[in-house]
């Protein structure tokens, strides 16, 4: 199934295109990778699926549902975490999740076993009565993807989940991503400009000013492009021809 389907979408800031005619696809199952320089488009397209932003030029749908004609149904099928923080931290971990669940309607008793649930699987639920700010940034991150996934979606947008955490953070927070992939058939669009957050067996959609350079599984895409690595078809298609 199609969890993300962005048709032929553009966007500019007046005289200025920051998208320009970009069309993929994010399928049931699927990590796909946004990888791109800063200044590529990355989160002009986030803010566009989300709605923040509303597109003239293009189509996006999600789970079937046209973002602009079905806005309620397509948006209730999508989770989101944000490059920058949107915890209260005043508000324990707790307290932060019952809130988001009752914005999607979720009783107190199915939201309390869903926030257990989503906890637990990060290792985070002896730390739920605790405040926010007394996190460091991976827990905070962690609780974040808690969040987005409480109210069950099919498609889960990562802008740039990892920035500013350390090594082991930044590699548990990839670990568990893939893992929710594989295990519950989650669609997931990851936002990033690191490569080694890669997997082998992920989609890629390597976007530069505005234009998709390069689409598709890691190893048709590195064919196609006759590149040794990641890293080799990064600079490559961002940077000009290389050796």
């Amino acid at each position: 199934m199609i969890a993300l389907s962005v048709e032929d979408l553009s966007f500019a800031y007046g005289a200025k295109k920051a998208l320009d005619h970009v069309s993929f696809n994010v399928e049931a199952g699927e990590c796909t990778i946004l990888l791109g320089p800063n200044g590529a488009g990355k989160s002009t397209l986030f803010s566009l699926i989300t709605r923040l932003y509303d597109s003239r030029e293009g189509k996006i749908a999600l789970c079937g549902f046209d973002l602009k004609q079905n806005s309620r149904q397509a948006l209730e099928r999508l989770g989101v975490v944000f490059q920058q923080t949107t915890l209260d931290p005043d508000l324990s971990v707790s307290q932060n999740l019952r809130y988001h669940a009752a914005l999607h309607g979720i009783g107190r008793k199915a939201a309390d076993l869903r926030i257990q649930e989503e906890l637990e699987r990060l290792n985070m639920y002896e730390r739920k009565d605790e405040k926010v700010r007394l996190l460091n940034g991976g827990h905070k991150r962690r609780v974040e993807i808690a969040r987005a996934l409480l109210h069950k979606p099919m498609i889960l947008l990562l802008d740039e989940p990892t920035v500013g955490l350390d090594m082991p953070s930044r590699q548990a927070i990839v670990e568990h991503v893939h893992r929710l992939v594989k295990e519950q058939n989650l669609a997931v669009l990851w936002a990033t400009h690191l490569i080694d957050e890669i997997a082998d067996d992920d989609s890629l959609v390597l976007l530069h000013k505005g234009q998709i350079k390069a689409k598709g599984y890691i190893n048709n895409v590195l064919q196609a492009n006759d590149s040794k690595d990641i890293g080799h078809l990064f600079k490559q298609l961002t940077q000009g021809q290389i050796a």
